[in-house]
This record gives C-alpha cells, sequence and structure tokens, in this order.
C-alpha cells in the first residue's frame, strides 16, 4: 500500500539497527540506508520520550541541508528508562548483566521516537511499552549475556530474542515499539504523510 504512495520519494533510513531495517521493510516500503556519526549526548533534565526525541532530531540533523525535495529521512532512538533513569546500551559483558540484575521481577517502560524529515518539514512520533520481567537467576542473566551478546540494544536484551522468550512475563503496549520502531504509529503517520 505505501509503497504506490512514495513510489516518487526515496527513503532514506538513517539506523545501522538490522531490527528496525527488518521492522521498516515489513512494511513493503524500498529504502535506503545512510548514516552520519552524531555524538549522543543530551541534558539530564530530560526524561523518557524527551530523551528519544531529542536524539531523533539531533540524528536527523547530521543530514541538515543535503536533503533533496523528494526525499525523506527516518532517523530513530529506544531507550529503556526503569527508576527514573535511562538505560542505553550496555558498555560491557558486566554491565549488561547489572542491568538485568536490576530489571530481573519488575517492569520498565520502552521508549521510541521516529522522526521524519523532508526539505521542508520534520515531524516526531512516540510511544512508549511497559515491560515485565519475571524474576532471572545469576545463571540465566548469564547464560544470556555470554550467548547472545546483547551490547548493540537498549537495556542490555531484545525482546525478540531468547531473553523475550524466557523473561517478558506482558507487554503492555506496543511490542514492536520494544523491538525499536512503533510499527502502527509509523504506518499511520505515513499513510496520512
Amino acid at each position: 500500500m505505501l509503497a504506490n504512495k512514495f513510489k516518487d520519494t526515496e527513503i532514506i533510513l538513517a539506523s545501522q539497527s538490522p531490527r528496525r531495517q527488518e521492522l521498516l521493510k515489513g512494511l513493503d516500503l524500498d529504502f535506503k540506508i545512510k548514516t552520519r556519526p552524531v555524538d549522543e549526548v543530551y541534558s539530564d533534565r530530560l526524561k523518557g520520550h524527551e530523551i528519544t526525541d531529542y536524539l531523533s532530531i539531533l540524528k536527523a540533523s547530521a543530514f541538515k541541508n543535503d536533503l533533496k525535495e523528494n526525499e525523506l529521512l527516518i532517523t530513530s532512538d529506544t531507550i529503556v528508562w526503569f527508576n527514573d533513569a535511562p538505560l542505553e546500551k550496555p558498555k560491557s559483558a558486566t554491565h549488561a548483566r547489572e542491568m538485568l540484575n536490576s530489571m530481573s521481577g519488575d517492569f520498565h517502560e520502552v521508549y521510541t521516537s521516529v522522526c521524519f524529515t523532508t526539505s521542508q518539514r520534520q515531524h516526531v512520533i512516540n510511544d512508549v511499552t511497559k515491560v515485565h520481567f519475571a524474576p532471572l537467576s545469576e545463571e540465566e542473566i548469564d547464560y544470556y549475556v555470554t550467548n547472545y551478546k546483547p551490547f548493540d540494544k537498549a537495556g542490555a536484551y531484545g525482546v525478540q530474542d531468547w531473553l523475550g522468550y524466557a523473561a517478558v512475563t506482558r507487554l503492555e503496549g506496543c511490542y514492536y515499539n520494544v523491538m525499536g520502531l512503533p510499527l502502527p504509529k509509523v504506518y499511520k503517520f505515513l499513510k496520512e504523510f
């Protein structure tokens, strides 16, 4: 459906995340992948979706003045929000274990923002999903970190892999948002674009 609507538009996904690429492909859209380095630093006054909104806009700013009239740039950012603080990508295996241990038997929120930018305008959407974890043993956490190496994932886990199968007891909100792209909201925005 969307492919025909955007047949004269070149869509650029500025993300190296294989999960985001896979999810966007699921909407039957053709797109190119282009990324530019961005120093992802933000004020500690920002909370929840304010962080992901800011970072998705920041990622788009790396393309400022380079977009052609027929191009649509999509940038995105995801964080895990737990105990009133962001959990980003772990810096080491020890850090990943600490994150997972802290979230064990508790719930956290996953925020994702998506920024749509053209040469004329910019719009940001965001979503939040509450994720409930079962209690995890040290052995389970070690197994997961050792075998799945979740170092490129916010909060040190992927809902679509072993830990998601074994530990996520309940989701309140969009499953795809936890993977890194709130597809129903993205689809709705693109349909009305």
